[in-house]
């Protein structure tokens, strides 16, 4: 076997979320390991949550992120402050980072003063703040934007400075919710970079994104969910849960050139949204 499923990063169990007593997504059941490629430097995870809109896929974000409040069940991930390598505590607001669609920045803060801000909660010595700010802005290639304002700045300049942000006052884990929606082709390879670089800083950095491209999802993900209606003796549901699981891992279809079996799964995944 080429990897290793090693300690658990991220646990959802029996998640559900109801708005004025209305069920909106229910029995959502999530785990998600670090995992260790035997003589390639681990990289991190990459989760595609796919499915039709109206679903329930942000609703399952906002509570992934402690955004709102879970009517029931529980979301765990690791904590990388406890000595105990299986130590997980519980989710609150803050521990996974969230990039909307707009890629939210402050209007009046320049990327150099909006990433400052980011680090305002941050034990760091105003020394140590100022370097991890300089050595962020080189990896993600912003250089040339330190003192630009954010209608002076692209697409994906605009998503990277977000995603730092995130990554600056979050655990390992961040949440992406459409990054490729309305992309052109440009942008869509900067995205894709700035996966690649992401998964590349740490081993348990763990990337969770939506998207209704399934070739984009097959082609960056290594576990694909798919969240749908689902049909229980003969009833369709009128809420959202995970009705499909595809870890390309296990299939042997992670971190390989798109092929013939890719393009099977697409088929399937597809017929399987359709249906839900």
């Amino acid at each position: 076997m080429e990897f290793e499923f090693k300690e658990t990063l991220l646990y959802v169990e029996n998640l559900s979320v109801a708005y004025d007593g209305v069920v909106t997504i229910k029995d959502i059941n999530i785990t998600e390991k670090d995992v260790v490629r035997h003589g390639i430097e681990s990289t991190g995870q990459i989760i595609a949550i796919i499915g039709r809109s109206g679903r329930g896929k942000s609703t399952f974000f906002k509570a992934l992120t402690g955004l709102i409040q879970p009517h029931s069940g529980k979301i765990l991930i690791k904590d990388f402050e406890s000595k105990d390598i299986n130590a997980a505590k519980e989710v609150k607001e803050g521990d996974i980072g969230f990039v909307n669609q707009k890629y939210t920045l402050f209007r009046h803060k320049t990327v150099a003063q909006s990433l400052k801000f980011a680090l305002r909660k941050s034990k760091l010595s105003e020394t140590e703040k100022d370097k991890k700010i300089k050595e962020s802005i080189k990896n993600w290639g912003l250089e040339n934007c330190v003192d630009k304002y954010p209608n002076e700045l692209s697409g994906g300049q605009r998503q990277r400075t977000a995603i730092i942000e995130q990554l600056f006052s979050s655990d390992q884990f961040l949440v992406l919710d459409e990054p490729f929606s309305g992309l052109d082709v440009g942008n869509i390879e900067e995205v894709k970079q700035s996966f690649d670089l992401l998964s590349n800083l740490s081993e348990y950095n763990t990337i969770i994104f939506s998207t209704h491209d399934i070739d984009l999802a097959l082609k960056l993900a290594q576990s694909i969910y798919v969240i749908g209606y689902p049909t229980i003796n003969g009833d369709k549901k009128d809420y959202g849960t995970v009705v499909a699981k595809y870890d390309l891992r296990e299939m042997g279809l992670a971190w390989k050139e798109f092929n013939e079996k890719h393009e099977k799964l697409y088929k399937e995944i597809v017929h399987q949204m359709m249906i839900s």
